[in-house]
């Protein structure tokens, strides 16, 4: 199992990975109702206010006929990543693997009744590409407590807790979600997948210093080779995760860094966003960041069957063809 300071220098030489957003906002695909969403597909439950009740229904349709872990796996190395970032829980609270914490996830709400996260990382091992794992460990929009109160503004015109189902937010404790949920799914994903060469944690809003730094902790108990990214918050982590498509204006950062970035202009999938960058672009964004010491974590948002984009997979080769 490779050492905390190995994997800080194989971050540092990868340069290059793939991010993966997946859910049950794979289906609605940016749409609610007769409306279109005008900002990033995974923020659809939030964007629209839609009950726990109604938004959970979306589990009994997903059915992903077309995944295959090994296409995925094989598209990344195409393009020449080193490792993928694969969406655990994002803030609708829904797990992407088989959690015995919560059967609000993908394995036992679902009728596909597969462990995605299980799947995709044995496909990592048997390509040789490293595996990470996003994980929301603030923002639970199925959780009463789920963190994001309290925040001084709205994410544009959306709330960052779930403020409709629990309109009562003076009574929200997100310690106790902290404490059923959280860290209880943290030891899950560190314990059923094997290696990990990350951690990709986000939006740390609530969260206080001594629960980022018991998460932090945790990582080092159980994987402590496995690296955590500055989005745990509160100064924490090993190496920092850039703003959303920040392109460092630094001649070069001498810390570990890394900028996350999509393909156009959602992450988790939307049918109607056509916004593609050309491959050219991407090499020159790649080359970019990498000569200023950054990695390039670049998106896809497979769809509600399982596919990644046909115009994603046809980039991605070709950036891989550009950048030999």
């Amino acid at each position: 199992m490779a050492t905390l300071e190995g994997n800080k220098k194989w971050f540092k030489e990868a340069k290059f990975g793939m991010m993966i957003h997946w859910g049950l906002y794979a289906l609605p695909a940016g749409e609610w109702k007769g409306k279109r969403m005008d900002y990033i597909g995974e923020w659809l439950q939030s964007k629209y206010r839609i009950p726990i009740n109604e938004y959970s229904k979306l589990a009994d349709g997903f059915n992903p006929i077309f995944f295959d872990a090994e296409e995925w796996v094989k598209l990344a190395k195409d393009a020449g990543m080193k490792y993928i970032v694969a969406t655990s829980k994002h803030h609708d609270g829904f797990a992407m693997y088989h959690s015995e914490v919560d059967k609000y996830n993908v394995y036992d709400a679902t009728s596909w009744k597969r462990d995605f996260i299980e799947e995709l990382s044995e496909a990592c091992k048997r390509h040789d590409m490293k595996m990470g794992i996003y994980y929301s460990q603030a923002l639970d929009w199925h959780d009463p407590d789920g963190g994001g109160y309290g925040a001084s503004k709205l994410n544009y015109d959306m709330s960052w807790t779930n403020d409709w189902d629990f309109q009562n937010v003076e009574e929200k404790n997100y310690t106790r979600c902290f404490e059923r949920k959280i860290k209880p799914q943290l030891k899950e994903i560190l314990t059923k997948y094997g290696e990990l060469c990350l951690i990709w944690f986000d939006t740390p809003h609530t969260i206080s210093p001594s629960q980022s730094l018991e998460l932090y902790d945790m990582v080092r108990k159980y994987q402590p080779g496995c690296l955590v990214n500055s989005r745990i918050g509160n100064g924490i982590g090993d190496y920092k995760s850039m703003g959303d498509n920040q392109i460092a204006r630094e001649s070069f950062i001498e810390e570990l860094a890394e900028t996350p970035a999509t393909l156009n202009d959602t992450w988790g999938y939307k049918s109607f966003d056509n916004n593609w960058k050309e491959a050219e672009k991407i090499a020159e964004i790649k080359k970019y960041l990498n000569e200023r010491g950054v990695n390039y974590l670049l998106n896809v948002g497979p769809d509600y069957l399982g596919r990644i984009p046909a115009p994603s997979c046809d980039i991605l080769r070709e950036v891989g063809n550009i950048t030999k």
